[in-house]
């Protein structure tokens, strides 16, 4: 499973395409309501915000494909939980699903893309405490994987860019947009 994580880490760009084309091409099962479409809207929006606050916390080394490492980042939103951009993202294809009216497709993103990035963070946690060691060993031991901690975290703020954020997630905005024009075309079909 560890080294099937690290396949996968490395392909995590490219492999949400067939789930973009099941989204699009998929005959919507629901006529998107505005309630559905609110809330599919609602978690795309909470999940690129969750994804911002992120990548302005951990940087460009979250784009990196290899086994290149950045220091450990236990800020911002990795000081309530190790891995809010992988959350971030299954928000955003659950909300994609439910705007284009492919409601039954929501639960099945989900478990796809949980068991997709439970590997990937197997994978990334050994080499983490391989590379890093005692520091990281505290970290995983003080924040848990997926499900968020209530307390306020200790670790002090750092200042960081918001144009740097922006630059630096402009390839996942840029597919927000166009993911959002293209749910668009499909509905008014």
């Amino acid at each position: 499973m560890v080294r099937f994580g690290g396949w996968l880490f490395r392909r995590r760009t490219w492999l949400p395409v067939p789930l973009a084309l099941a989204v699009l091409l998929v005959p919507a099962s629901h006529r998107p309501t505005l309630a559905l479409e609110l809330s599919g809207g609602a978690l795309v929006a909470a999940g690129e915000l969750l994804r911002l606050w992120g990548v302005r916390h951990i940087g460009a080394i979250s784009r990196t494909r290899g086994e290149r490492l950045g220091p450990l980042v236990d800020d911002g939103p990795f000081a309530y939980v190790r891995n809010p951009l992988y959350l971030a993202n299954i928000a955003l294809w659950v909300g994609f699903a439910l705007c284009a009216g492919v409601v039954w497709m929501a639960p099945l993103l989900l478990v796809v893309l949980a068991v997709e990035y439970q590997a990937i963070v197997r994978w990334e946690e050994g080499l983490l405490a391989s590379r890093i060691g005692a520091p990281y060993l505290d970290y995983l031991s003080r924040v848990p994987r997926w499900i968020p901690r209530r307390r306020a975290p200790t670790a002090a703020p750092r200042d960081l860019s918001w144009r740097a954020t922006f630059f630096s997630e402009r390839g996942t905005l840029i597919a927000i947009g166009v993911g959002v024009i293209l749910i668009v075309i499909k509905l008014k079909t």
